[in-house]
């Protein structure tokens, strides 16, 4: 039904690559792939100051996205075949002054379009503008109490009143247009935060989103965030608790199966960066966010402030360093931080890449947010 959402249809801890099988066979035969999913932001800069961020360590040459580059990429994207563009990367995009212009001319293109969010900017009269043109709205909470919430995402206290308020006018907004939109709330878990699962969980309850989806904090190679991976067994017993807070219209998922990872991968190539890419906010063209430091230049392929995105997919140097990922050459055991967002994609690929599997006959009915891999 319009307006409602089936949450056996919303898979929230695992890939949706498996209903690309084009794709994949074209890339079987050495074709070169346009990404199903890019995901990227609109701006490097952001108006909290999580504990938890990982864009701190994404430094790398600024520019502005303004509305004549996101225009033009917008098409690019349309015409090589992308599906998905989530403005979620490594900025606040909603702060960008292009962010509504954006999403609604995607939507236009017939792209599928969606936001990852800290929701502070979002007040009723944004939200009315953008939430028709978007195929989910996650917001990021990683608490559910006032103080704990001004600590854990570095900002001042009533700050959460405001977001808790714009959470809710997501979904009044979508029930009374009947909308198709996914709203989402996201906890990035720290051990530390351990204490914020349960009164995160029951705020959803009351501010009625889709869902809340619990996930690992993701860390670089060198630690820099700290991340005692070991220490999310001891929060087994609390997650179930706060899935049991599920209901028929709320849901409440833990990404296990990255959190029980603890850190590491099965892998070595990385397969998943054609499918799914990354870029930053700066508007640079890396494979993945873990990449866009400076002091990954090597793997950095171009940026869209200066030329179109169509030209620099169909570039020698695109292809170069996509190939260098999947060969014997490059091992993401040991050149990537942890747990990064193709991990899904690339354990798959790879799998299948060893006959562990044959590509599946799929249902009749795909999972929601097929564009978004």
């Amino acid at each position: 039904m319009t307006g409602m959402t089936d949450h056996t249809d919303l898979i929230l801890d695992g890939t949706k690559i498996a209903w690309h099988q084009d794709r994949i066979r074209a890339w079987e035969r050495g074709e070169r792939v346009a990404p199903i999913t890019i995901d990227m932001s609109l701006t490097r800069a952001c108006n909290f100051a999580c504990h938890f961020c990982y864009a701190m360590l994404q430094e790398n040459e600024r520019q502005v996205i303004d509305k004549k580059v996101i225009f033009a990429f917008l098409e690019d994207c349309a015409e090589i075949g992308v599906k998905g563009i989530s403005f979620v990367s490594d900025g606040e995009s909603t702060i960008s002054p292009v962010f509504v212009d954006a999403v609604k001319y995607g939507h236009e293109l017939g792209l599928s379009m969606a936001v990852g969010t800290n929701g502070f900017v979002l007040n009723r009269r944004k939200l009315e503008e953008v939430l028709p043109a978007l195929t989910y709205l996650r917001v990021n909470i990683s608490a559910g109490e006032r103080e704990r919430y001004a600590e854990i995402m570095g900002v001042k206290e009533h700050w959460f009143d405001r977001v808790s308020q714009n959470i809710r006018d997501m979904a009044a907004i979508k029930q009374e247009q009947r909308l198709d939109v996914t709203i989402g709330m996201q906890m990035v878990l720290m051990p530390e935060y351990a204490d914020q699962i349960m009164p995160l969980a029951r705020l959803g309850k009351e501010l009625r989103p889709d869902y809340l989806v619990i996930k690992h904090c993701s860390d670089d190679e060198d630690g820099t965030l700290g991340v005692d991976y070991a220490g999310y067994k001891d929060l087994y017993q609390t997650l179930r608790d706060a899935e049991a807070l599920s209901d028929e219209s709320y849901s409440v998922q833990v990404k296990w199966s990255k959190i029980e990872a603890e850190g590491t991968r099965s892998y070595q190539r990385c397969y998943g960066a054609p499918f799914m890419l990354q870029m930053s906010g700066s508007g640079l063209v890396a494979p993945c966010g873990m990449l866009f430091n400076e002091r990954y230049k090597k793997f950095h392929i171009g940026n869209i402030c200066e030329e179109r995105f169509r030209d620099i997919f169909a570039s020698d140097r695109y292809w170069e360093i996509m190939n260098y990922l999947a060969s014997p050459a490059f091992n993401a055991q040991k050149m990537c931080g942890s747990l990064c967002l193709q991990h899904k994609v690339n354990e798959f690929l790879d799998d299948y890449q060893k006959d562990r599997f044959d590509l599946p006959d799929l249902p009749d009915t795909p999972p929601m947010h097929l564009n978004f891999i």
